[in-house]
């Protein structure tokens, strides 16, 4: 049986390349543009899960990264208690 996930996708770009992020996973790929970066984002997370799966422990990395389980067929992401951008000195030389 098919479930549904939600999860974010970031995107950075970084000099030349562009980089991609889910937060909740853990999870990052990049690409020469936003459309390839984004790609490579939701191919290395299936990779993941079909690891987890092959091993037995996809509920388990899921529930891991804060994810819980309501019923069936519903899988509950994990909701932050606080977003933030802070400002801090940094010497870097």
């Amino acid at each position: 049986m098919d479930k549904v996930i939600y999860f974010t996708e970031q995107i950075f770009k970084e000099g030349n390349t562009y980089s991609s992020y889910c937060p909740e996973l853990d999870i990052a790929s990049c690409g020469n543009t936003i459309e390839e970066a984004r790609k490579n984002l939701y191919e290395t997370i299936e990779i993941v899960f079909e690891e987890c799966r092959k091993k037995g422990t996809l509920k388990a990395f899921l529930e891991e990264m804060g994810y819980s389980f309501k019923n069936d067929y519903e899988i509950i992401p994990p909701v932050p208690i606080e977003t933030e951008k802070v400002e801090m000195k940094v010497r870097v030389a």
